[in-house]
Formats: structure tokens, sequence, C-alpha cells
């Protein structure tokens, strides 16, 4: 028998479902369907190049079905029109649910996007989980507003949902992204058509069976899965769509933008990429531990991260003993079966990313910076997307490598002599997503946290996170916040009530 959770417990676990079949057709008005013109595009895994199941190809025929889903759910209200205390019944048990299929979304997650099980186990089913749950819970604790108006009127000031989102979400976190963008859009009551993208659609088709399970009303949740020059820029353009919350490149945001100036100027919310600066200071003195977090950050999720801290600042005092002790920590991420409880560094999600990553290392070579570990594709042999963790010296900010998001296991590693020139070479970015500093120096710490243009900045830590404080960045890295009561913002439009009171 297989023990709980072991290697061979999750093959065995991955040949039962292939063996059952996946489902992929989309979900539109609560039911499965093929698209429109019956095409369909094979979900293919990068742990082995297998074909896990043919996925229906959705285009603007089937974005105008979920719309109409959607807008029919809306306008009937019979999700809006509910109660916050009865939305947030049907949130908590749509948690609930995920929970209690866990292991069934792990497996999924893993199989089609490649990163190692243990993460999807323990981090991404229930992060997403909570933050469904959070979102519910939160829902009849925020108050409307009494403006402090003269006794001849009485102001309200309500929030009331936008209507139909368009939720437009990347591969590398498939369920946690999903979930940053239903929890606070469905609790304010909107309805939602989900595009999660080609690369990685399984999870979330799973996910809109689970919420129907749990009390969702058939077309308040509707998920196309496609292409994004087919379905995504379908519906970023649509004429009946209120809100895109897109997280994935800058590119294709700023497509995003121009598609809602080409339609009916929805309102755009734009996640977007990072380059993010972690800058360690001569004084701290605890190496090892900062080590080990600039090596666990930055090859978590294989860097398909855009928050990873993809650009290593050095004092040039402690430089080449802070690269010691990082070299040590990089062969416990050497690639590994993903579906071996102890890999920690999976498959990148695809071929076409493989050599992105391939030719972004070549770049930095070609450019002078020196590879002082990794650089090359690995476990070939499996028919797999691997690539070894990869660490660069020798980096100045105007390489390739330093200023362009890589979304692959790469770190370039850059010296600096002073405070001030730390501060130039992390803010000398399109990018302000996140940004760390170590130092024992408290008013260092202030100074250089408040000077560095990042919608987050970690102090001696990287990567620690709750559901309530707000993700997002600044400049070419997007606008407006998911997480944290700050993301109601997005899907809500405030109303002014303005009644006047007549005299006695």
């Amino acid at each position: 028998m297989n023990a709980p959770f072991s290697r061979d417990f999750w093959h065995a676990r991955a040949a039962e479902l292939l063996a059952r079949g996946i489902d992929g057709r989309m979900w539109i008005d609560g039911r499965r369907e093929d698209a429109a013109d019956g095409q369909c595009f094979d979900c293919i895994s990068p742990l082995d190049g297998r074909v896990l199941t043919r996925v229906a190809r959705g285009q603007a025929a089937d974005i105008d079905r979920a719309v109409a889903s959607a807008r029919a759910a809306f306008v009937d209200r019979r999700w809006a029109g509910k109660s916050p205390a009865a939305r947030k019944k049907v949130l908590q048990d749509f948690a609930a649910a995920m929970r209690a299929a866990r292991e069934e979304l792990a497996l999924l997650e893993t199989l089609d996007m490649g990163k190692p099980i243990q993460h999807s186990l323990s981090a991404d089913v229930p992060g997403a989980a909570r933050c469904i749950q959070w979102y519910g819970e939160a829902v009849d604790k925020v108050y409307d507003e009494i403006a402090p108006t003269a006794d001849s009127a009485l102001a309200l000031v309500t929030r009331e949902p936008a209507g139909v989102v368009g939720a437009i979400v990347p591969w590398n976190y498939p369920m946690l992204m999903a979930a940053w963008k239903l929890g606070p859009a469905l609790a304010a009551g909107n309805s939602v058509v989900l595009k999660p993208s080609e690369k990685s659609p399984l999870t979330a088709l799973r996910m809109a069976e689970l919420a129907l399970e749990a009390g969702l009303p058939p077309g308040v949740l509707n998920v196309v899965p496609g292409y994004g020059y087919e379905a995504g820029e379908a519906l970023a353009l649509h004429l009946d769509v209120d809100v895109i919350g897109f997280t994935g490149s800058t590119r294709t945001g700023r497509r995003m933008l121009e598609c809602a100036g080409r339609s009916n100027l929805k309102r755009v919310y734009n996640e977007l990429g990072g380059k993010s600066a972690n800058i360690v200071f001569a004084d701290f003195d605890d190496l090892d531990g900062a080590a080990a977090t600039a090596a666990g950050s930055m090859f978590y999720n294989q860097g398909e991260s855009c928050n990873a801290p993809s650009r290593l600042l050095l004092q040039e005092d402690i430089a080449d003993a802070f690269l010691e002790k990082l070299l040590a920590q990089v062969p416990q991420y050497a690639p590994g079966d993903p579906l071996d409880p102890q890999t920690q560094l999976g498959a990148l999600v695809d071929a076409t990313q493989t050599q992105t990553v391939l030719g972004y290392i070549a770049s930095g070579l070609a450019e002078g910076a020196q590879c002082l570990v990794g650089g090359t594709r690995v476990l070939e042999h499996t028919g797999g997307q691997f690539v070894a963790p990869t660490v660069f010296d020798k980096v100045h900010n105007r390489m390739k490598i330093a200023q362009e998001e890589i979304f692959g296991p790469v770190l370039a590693v850059l010296r600096f002599r002073t405070e001030e020139e730390a501060i130039a070479i992390a803010n000398d970015s399109t990018y302000g997503l996140h940004a760390a500093v170590w130092t024992r120096n408290l008013d260092r710490a202030v100074r250089v946290s408040r000077a560095l243009h990042a919608g987050t900045v970690h102090v001696n830590q990287y990567d620690e996170d709750d559901i309530t404080v707000p993700f997002g960045g600044v400049k070419q890295s997007g606008n407006g916040r998911d997480k944290s009561l700050h993301a109601f913002d997005k899907y809500t439009e405030l109303k002014t009530t303005w009644m006047r009171i007549a005299p006695r």
C-alpha cells in the first residue's frame, strides 16, 4: 500500500485521475459546455509531456454566451440580491468544498503547471480556500457611510456591486490568483466570467463545479478557457463587461487598457510583472538566514512568481561571504519529480517558457555576467520542462537579465557600496512590485523602505504575507490592489443618495 502523500501515492492518484478522465469543457450557466465551434486544444503536462486532456478553446462566441449568462444573473439579482449573511454562507461552503477536495485540486495544479505537489497541497489549496472564506466573512462587516451634512439633508454613501467582472488570471498560481479575484468580486455581489490561462485551466474549471455545489447560483460564475488573443481579448473588449481584473505580463496589461479604451471604458485593474530588489547591507549579522531566504524566495515556484526577488543587491563588504552561503543553499533546489513530496523545485510550465528562460541565460552570458551555478536544462530524459537554478554574478543594472522579468529560476547578483547607490539601483527599473531591505539599523530600514518605489517592502524577511494586507505594485507593475479589504474597491461602485429633509 502506498504511504499517504508519498511519491508512489501521488503517482497512483495521478494514474487514477487520468484513467477516469479530466473534463476540459468550459463552464457556462452552471453546466459544462463545449466551445461553440467545437474546437479544443491539448492540455500538456510539463512533468513529462503527456496530454492530460482536451480543453475547450473558448473564443468570442463563447465569451458572448458567458457574459450573457453573467449579466442575466446580475440583473435578476439571484446573487447580488442575497443578504451579505447569505452570500457569506455560500462562500464559506465553497471554501470548505475546496478543502475537502484538496488532494484532487493539488494534483490537478501540479500536473497542469509543474509546481511541486507539496506546495500545491500545503500552500495553494489552503491559501485559495482561505481567501474565499475570508472575503465571505468580511462582506457583512463592511459598512456604508452617512455623510456629515446639514440637518436639512441625509446623504448616504453606499457600495454597490460593479456588475459583470471579467477576471483574467495567469498560469503560475492558477488557483490562488483566481481566488484573489473571485473572493472580493463574488462577496460584493458581482457575477464573474473567469478566463484562466490556456497553460493551466484545470483547477479553475473544477473550482466552478465546487462553487455550484456549495450553493452559488448558476450564471454567477462562468469559466471560459482559451488563448489570450481570442478569449481574453474578447472579454476585455466586451461591451457588457464592467470591470476587468487582470494578472499577467506588463505587455498584456497594456493591451487590457487599449481594449477598455476601444470598448466601453470599463474599469481595468492590472497586477503585472516585477523585478524585485533584495538589498542586503553589511550590518546585517545573520547572513545564513538571509541567504536561505534569498534562495528560497527566488527558487520557490521555479522562479515563476511576479514578486520573486530576482535582483540580489549585496553591499561589497559582505558580497563574497554572502554568495558562498547562497550557493550552499542551491543544491536543495535541484529540479526533481514534482509528484515527489521531497521536491523543492519542479517543472517550468511549458516548452515555450523553458526556451524563454534559456534565452535569458544566454543573454546574461553574452553580456558578460558570470554564471556561478546552473544555466542549463536538466532531466530532459523525462520529457519534462526542467531548468537548473541559476545564479549570475558580476551583473550590472543595464543588462537584460537585470531589467526584464525572466519568470524562471535565474538570480542576478549586483554589488553596491553605499545606501544611496543601493536605492538608485533598486529604483532603476520599470517595475515596482516588491523589494526587501536587510539591516540591523532601524533608521536605515525606515529610510530605505520609504525611498524604494514598490508596492510592498519587506524588512529582514521576504515573502511573509497574509490575506489581510494588499498586494500590488507601482509603475509598470500595475494598479489597484488584490487581497485585504482594499480589494473591494475594484469590484464595487460608490453611490451617493442625497435626501432633502423638509423642516417641521
